[in-house]
């Protein structure tokens, strides 16, 4: 075992859980999971909670997958296969692949981890850092390992710290003065405030530190209990709560700024309007996630592509992007682009025009095409002279429009509309 002062993180896996469709994401989700959607113009969301593992000095890494997989596979078999096994790194991919029995797949968030007691055990490892893949934000497991340690807790739970009224749609820690958890609520009408902070209160980020020979012994028992959900939050968590220590652990705490003045920042982007709002925000003048840090860089798959090309400077057909991200090989054609978002290979052509626009990789944006606040999936070919945006009724004859006012636009619904016409 490595020494007392050495950093935790070394002698820790962090355990993603990958396996989620996120329904709520609709049809960005008909063909991958949640954690394989397009995020920032080059990153996918899994690689949020990869890369925190990576700079807080965690070399050894499994993700384990359920809801069409393949995406994600890929991706994490693309941009997160420099880990040396020579020097005891290790990403491993776990779909549910019926190990256990032929009907048995992943049944929680627990059971995932059950299903690879064995694989985890391979690690040699002291403790287990379970982490959902489907959150954007950047934060320092190291800290939050310390202080698992140092509070001899039994599991160490990442909190955030919310108005007391909107913990409504989480699951809600009930601490003392100390952060010990004295009770786990899930999405409570009236939820418990912090102690001295009486508008405030504690929402699970669903991030747990357990020490492993303590994990697994839990796991195994809850395996064998025919009333269990096997689910971390359901039945793990509460159990502990109820027989062990378990201690709430403050993201403000953890949290990687780029600046000491910066809020700390968390998204869950699993609506439509909170995954466009949380890309526009990217446009802002200074947005509040930094993808320029250096010091603490987001690590993904970077396709190889020449850098974005602008072109023609007429009067309407000019090529040029203000307040936007523009990703390597899109070529801009006489199009006037303002606060959007383009990932990878988008080819726009002349008289069109994007506004507030999320456009995921290999989009093609046909002439006099005018699209306002919306997201447009990978591969779709926006017809000549489709105006999205101006009629909410209109959009949704053919398009998913959102509760925000987004619109959706995927090849289906393309399909559909070129039916129509």
């Amino acid at each position: 075992m490595a020494g007392a002062g050495s950093r935790l993180s070394s002698r820790t896996m962090a355990f993603v859980l990958a396996g989620g469709r996120g329904s709520r994401l609709k049809e960005l989700t008909d063909t991958r999971a949640k954690p394989a959607v397009y995020f920032g113009g080059k990153t996918r969301i899994v690689d949020f909670a990869l890369s925190n593992a990576l700079n807080s000095g965690i070399r050894k890494m499994a993700v384990a997958t359920q809801y069409k997989a393949h995406s994600l596979i890929r991706h994490c078999q693309r941009g997160w296969s420099f880990f040396r096994a020579e020097r005891n790194e290790y990403l491993d991919i776990l779909p549910a692949s019926q190990r256990v029995s032929e009907e048995k797949w992943y049944l929680g968030t627990a059971d995932a981890v059950t299903q690879n007691i064995d694989i985890v055990d391979s690690y040699d490892v002291d403790y287990l850092l379970v982490l959902a893949g489907d959150h954007i934000y950047k934060m320092d497991y190291e800290l939050m390992l310390r202080q698992h340690v140092d509070s001899e807790a039994d599991v160490t739970v990442g909190c955030l710290t919310v108005p007391r009224m909107e913990a409504t749609a989480f699951g809600v820690m009930h601490v003392d003065e100390t952060d010990q958890i004295t009770s786990f609520l899930e999405k409570p009408a009236d939820p418990p405030s912090i102690p001295g902070e009486p508008d405030k209160a504690l929402a699970s980020m669903g991030i747990y530190v357990f020490k492993w020979s303590f994990l697994r012994e839990l796991l195994q028992r809850d395996a064998d209990d025919p009333n269990s959900s096997h689910d971390f939050g359901g039945d793990i968590i509460p159990d502990v709560v109820k027989n062990g220590k378990a201690v709430a652990h403050r993201f403000d705490t953890s949290c990687v700024r780029h600046d000491a003045e910066a809020p700390s920042y968390w998204r869950d982007v699993g609506t439509i309007d909170a995954y466009w709002q949380a890309n526009i925000d990217l446009t802002n003048f200074d947005p509040d996630l930094n993808l320029w840090d250096k010091n603490w860089p987001v690590w993904t798959y970077s396709e190889a592509v020449p850098p974005a090309k602008f072109i023609h400077d007429e009067e309407d057909r000019r090529g040029v992007a203000v307040s936007s991200l523009v990703a390597g090989g899109c070529i801009i054609s006489g199009t006037e682009i303002r606060e959007s978002l383009l990932f990878t290979m988008v080819h726009t052509n002349s008289y069109a025009s994007l506004t507030r626009a999320v456009v995921m990789p290999y989009v093609t944006v046909g002439r006099h095409a005018q699209l306002t606040n919306c997201v447009i999936d990978r591969g779709v070919e926006i017809p000549e002279g489709l105006v999205v945006g101006e009629d909410p009724e209109e959009d949704a004859k053919f398009f998913r429009v959102s509760d925000g006012g987004v619109t959706l636009i995927t090849k289906p619904m393309i399909a559909k509309w070129a039916a129509a016409q």
